[in-house]
């Protein structure tokens, strides 16, 4: 029997508390709604001070970027876009204005759970771009997730504020690229960069189909496609222009591998883990580098290399370098896994690799690929028995 009181007892205690905490949300609610509401309200005016008459807009009706949860139009043509963004942490809550002609009038944060505070200030940042700049705007070193996801709200808010104006939202370089291989090869299921061996005079690219019905050769900023043999369908190109794209594909289709005993090199670079031989002579070596994820603190350490295809001349001059795998954090060290980071070594030597820009934000991962990519030279000196020329061709 005194067990079963004290059970009642504790069923009762559950009971009545859940009872207060409902009664407590069902008075709190409204007033933390109808605080955020007059924050936002207010927040119309800090970032469009000169805007009247705002008016709602139905989202229903348009088919506006995922992060714009409210938007409302002002009488001189004006947007103001209320966003929910993801920076360090979800629901960083950005209002955007947004003048008639597309120019930032004012951005600011009203409410997040940010750690270091940086969503505060940065909408000074982006005051004053447009569709066309947004990207150019720097996020601040050591906060790069939380101002890299505030700047993607904005170019959100600017493309809503065209969606708004009877237009179509713009695209990235990135999009516009896809969509112009894709209409060059139209059959090809997606393509694939082609990792030079060799480098080849008069393209400024080369992208295999992911189905293997061609390649597309960028020649004088034009995307001519070819068949898988190198045979050129596209029109409109000039006989020059042919004949390069043509060869550029004799060239890829004749490369060939061979792989080179490492082992027998008692000083190779252990970062090293494997080499082929082109038949050409130029180099291919897999390397891994201990970045953040090797060498990070205890809660973001993710226990895996970054993993780097590099090829290089005998001379030790790179051709191609490529991040082929990589764990570091999201929205940091993460970014070495992009073209823009890792083609910055592409035609470096030993003496001019250290002159690229690092992964904003992440040190150690910036530290342990430079660390990897000086093996490469390293590496060659091994493989050519110390005879590399870094000035010769």
């Amino acid at each position: 029997m005194k067990y079963i009181k004290c059970i009642l007892s504790l069923t009762l205690i559950c009971a009545v508390i859940a009872v207060m905490l409902a009664a407590a949300n069902y008075i709190t609610a409204p007033v933390i709604a109808q605080n955020e509401s007059s924050a936002a309200n207010d927040a119309l005016l800090v970032v469009m001070p000169d805007g009247t008459d705002f008016t709602a807009v139905d989202l229903a009706e348009y088919e506006l970027p995922a992060s714009v949860v409210e938007a409302y139009t002002e009488a001189s043509g004006g947007v103001v876009v209320k966003l929910n963004a993801t920076g360090l942490s979800p629901n960083m809550i950005i209002m955007v204005g947004v003048s008639a002609d597309g120019t930032v009038t004012g951005a600011t944060c009203i409410s997040s759970e940010e750690t270091y505070g940086y969503e505060k200030t940065y909408g000074e940042n982006v005051t004053g771009a447009t569709i066309d700049t947004i990207d150019t705007i720097d996020t601040v070193s050591g906060a790069t997730k939380t101002t890299g996801g505030y700047r993607s709200a904005v170019r959100d808010a600017l493309n809503a504020a065209i969606i708004l104006g009877g237009g179509e939202a713009a695209k990235t370089e990135e999009e516009i690229f896809a969509e112009n291989l894709a209409a060059a090869l139209p059959e090809a299921d997606g393509f694939t960069s082609v990792f030079m061996l060799d480098t080849i005079e008069g393209i400024e690219g080369a992208y295999s189909a992911n189905n293997g019905v061609g390649y597309v050769i960028c020649v004088n900023d034009k995307f001519i496609a070819t068949d898988a043999n190198g045979k050129v369908i596209s029109e409109g190109i000039t006989t020059e222009e042919k004949a390069v794209a043509t060869s550029a594909v004799a060239t890829i289709l004749s490369w060939v591998l061979t792989p080179v005993d490492i082992t027998a090199y008692a000083d190779m670079p252990e970062a090293v883990l494997a080499a082929y031989i082109t038949e050409s002579g130029n180099y291919v070596l897999e390397l891994k580098a201990s970045g953040y994820g090797i060498n990070g603190d205890k809660y973001s350490k993710s226990g895996e290399y970054i993993y780097i295809k590099v090829s290089v001349t005998p001379a030790g001059k790179i051709i191609a370098c490529e991040t082929t795998s990589q764990k570091e954090t999201d929205g940091f060290g993460a970014a070495c896994g992009e073209p823009s980071f890792y083609s910055q070594f592409n035609g470096k030597t030993a003496d001019t690799y250290g002159e690229v820009d690092g992964v904003s934000g992440a040190t150690v991962t910036t530290k342990g690929y430079m660390t990897a990519i000086s093996r490469v030279f390293e590496a060659v000196t091994v493989l050519t028995g110390g005879a590399n020329n870094e000035t010769a061709e």
